[in-house]
């Protein structure tokens, strides 16, 4: 691992860093610093004895549950401030951070001070996970070993111990690019932008401008991608940097697109869309996307045609389940957001969606947009009556107690031809413990059913 300084002053050995909340991407943080002799004080609003003996293992301070004086002493103490990833804006520490203008900065800060390995980054509303699996499969198979970093399993900051990895691929949440002080990676990708998470960011504005960080940093030889046809991105496109905008077309400025059944990128063919796994109009841009970022980095063109065709699809965004007497059933579990409950519907011409969760305090009337190809909803959870009146007037909506419940008013309301689709739109919290648990539940529900029939 080589260690360096790409821009500005790392927090030095003796400073003291405050770390709000002691999650799994800030326990690597704490460990790292003090790796490096950076004391620690820790902020844990709701301690548990885990948070109390990983303290005493890293020899930090754990400040439990502080008053705002307390938090404003150590705060006025310490070097920098580094919120975990996912902290409402409205916790008093940003308040006093401001206040008394400490530095506040994120994992991914830390990770590109101490390692100077190629980096390339995706943010974006939804499809991160996808293109950043892709990115990483491009790249292993061109013989350039890299890690999925960052909103994944793995924290950046965890990974750069790792000799083995001769580049890194970083899902990049809007929580840690808001934070970031700077984060320059050589490649960086936004894929779409809407409303989300405005229960952690104080303002849709202030979602925005984390998301444009991505490119605030981009060094002089680096290289923005955006899709074509999302005008918030857009505007954010750096005007004096290379820029590869990805469309399914060669219109509106594409300079990646698709002619003739082929993948071009700049002129370099990627291979046709129908060696894809799956050819949905954002699985072609996606893999696009990821190719730019991905030959940036040192993939070859035999690289990725082979990561292409054996790549396995990431599970719950639009996974088919089964098709059974003409229907179809698709897992999208993953859609927590309207955007990617459009994108999912739009790829199939009727629809039957079952949606709803707890709301993100999102508005939830633009689904009402794909009300052409939905002949009937099924909603459920916390946010049923929002989903129904969304869709009022526009399409039959049924409200189901639960994932059983749901798919056998699906099932009654579908005809052949028609794909039963989980895409919620909404988080899993009210019933399930992630969007995974949901997924899974839908999947047992859809074998238990057609078993049974």
């Amino acid at each position: 691992m080589t260690e360096s300084v790409s821009v500005g002053m790392p927090v030095a050995a003796g400073e003291r860093v405050v770390v709000l909340g002691l999650g799994v991407a800030s326990k690597a943080v704490t460990r790292a610093l003090r790796r490096r002799n950076i004391a620690v004080t820790a902020v844990e609003d709701r301690p548990t004895a885990d948070t109390r003996t990983f303290a005493d293992e890293v020899d930090c301070v754990l400040l439990e549950a502080p008053s705002v004086d307390e938090l404003r002493a150590a705060l006025t103490e310490a070097a920098a401030f580094i919120p975990s990833p996912g902290v409402p804006e409205s916790h008093p520490a940003f308040e006093i951070g401001r206040d008394i203008g400490i530095r506040t900065l994120s994992e991914f800060d830390l990770a590109s001070w101490w390692d100077d390995r190629p980096v390339a980054a995706i943010t974006g509303t939804d499809g991160k996970t996808s293109v950043t699996l892709l990115t990483v499969a491009m790249l292993n198979a061109s013989g350039v070993m890299t890690a999925a970093v960052g909103n994944t399993d793995v924290p950046f900051i965890e990974a750069i111990d790792d000799p083995g990895y001769d580049a890194f691929v970083v899902e990049a949440s809007s929580f840690r690019l808001g934070h970031a002080e700077h984060f320059a990676p050589q490649a960086a990708a936004w894929l779409n932008f809407s409303p989300d998470h405005l229960d952690v960011h104080s303002t849709l504005d202030g979602y925005e401008q984390a998301k444009a960080k991505i490119w605030r940093s981009l060094p002089a030889d680096g290289i923005a991608v955006a899709p074509t046809d999302d005008p918030v991105v857009r505007t954010h496109v750096p005007t004096d940097r290379r820029a590869v905008l990805v469309g399914l077309t060669d219109s509106d400025g594409a300079t990646a697109f698709v002619a003739d059944g082929r993948m071009l990128i700049d002129g370099i063919d990627i291979g046709a869309v129908s060696e894809l796994p799956r050819a949905f109009d954002h699985d072609i841009t996606n893999t696009m996307v990821a190719a730019a970022l991905a030959l940036e980095l040192g993939a070859t063109v035999a690289g990725i045609v082979a990561a292409v065709t054996t790549y396995e699809l990431p599970p719950h965004r639009i996974q088919h389940v089964a098709t059974a007497n003409g229907i179809s059933f698709y897992n999208d579990s993953k859609a927590t957001v309207p955007h990617a409950v459009l994108t999912a519907v739009r790829s199939f011409e009727s629809v039957v969606l079952i949606a709803g969760g707890r709301n993100k305090d999102l508005d939830l009337s633009e689904l009402r947009t794909v009300s052409d190809r939905t002949r009937a909803v099924v909603a459920m959870g916390d946010a049923a009556d929002e989903i129904a009146a969304a869709f009022d007037g526009a399409a039959p909506v049924e409200i189901a107690s639960d994932m059983d419940d749901a798919l056998a008013r699906s099932v009654a309301l579908a005809q052949a031809g028609d794909t039963i689709l989980l895409s919620p739109g909404c988080t899993s919290f009210d019933k399930y413990a992630n969007y995974g648990a949901r997924g899974d539940d839908f999947i047992r529900a859809v074998h238990d059913f057609l078993e049974e029939s």
